[in-house]
């Protein structure tokens, strides 16, 4: 076997060029390549309807807008301390949906929140695992990783929280909509970064989205902020 390879290359620097030797050997391999994986952040571009399917069988997608950005945190704009080595695959995950820098997502109890309920299903009135609604996310995330308790609908949150300008938005603030006819605030989501929120939307259940996306910036109401 050995010899016939031997030949066979023999042949082809006879006949051809290293080029096309190379060209061959890409060709060949092209059938089982594998996407690449780096932990470069030059390296991960974030793509448009982005699937996930986080543990179980659930699958959702995360929207994205087609109008590009330059990302520029909106806190811990400074983690010299941050080593790369050290970050967990949910950072890492994240990182490429949010199309953030791995260290600015050092809230790890956060990701964890949103892996815990990614892909759960809506319906109103819902606050389980099974399905839930928007208020019911906001509420449940704010709870349980800054241990703040806020009321239980949209409309309540939008009014119980100190109004922000979007330009403030850090991360764990809420950001709400107006879905339907009614005047009154009827969606809320939380924000992660980047521009982007995590909810539960009608559609997709828990996702995140943008808020530029050509859906949500027309029904956008404003930022609130609610942590102690």
């Amino acid at each position: 076997m050995k010899k016939i390879v031997c030949i066979y290359i023999l042949g082809a620097v006879a006949f051809g060029s290293c080029k096309s030797i190379n060209k061959l050997a890409a060709k060949d391999n092209s059938a089982s390549k594998k996407p690449k994986q780096t932990n470069q952040s030059a390296d991960i571009n974030f793509l448009e309807s982005f699937s996930v399917t986080p543990g179980g069988t659930r699958s959702v997608i995360a929207e994205s807008s087609p109008v590009v950005k330059t990302y520029k945190p909106t806190y811990n704009t400074a983690n010299k301390n941050f080593n790369i080595e050290t970050a967990s695959s949910l950072q890492f995950k994240y990182a490429m949906m949010l199309d953030m820098p791995v260290e600015d997502l050092d809230n790890i109890a956060l990701l964890k929140e949103l892996d815990y309920w990614w892909g759960t299903k809506y319906c109103m009135g819902g606050s389980t695992e099974s399905c839930i609604d928007c208020s019911a996310f906001t509420h449940n995330v704010l709870l349980d990783v800054y241990s703040t308790n806020i009321p239980r609908t949209a409309a309540q949150q939008y009014d119980s929280s100190i109004h922000i300008e979007t330009s403030e938005l850090q991360q764990g603030d809420l950001v709400f909509f107006q879905t339907t006819s009614r005047k009154e605030i009827s969606h809320v989501g939380v924000y992660i970064g980047n521009n982007k929120f995590a909810h539960a939307s009608v559609s997709n259940g828990v996702m995140i989205s943008d808020l530029d996306d050509a859906y949500w910036k027309p029904k956008y109401r404003g930022a609130g902020r609610v942590r102690k």
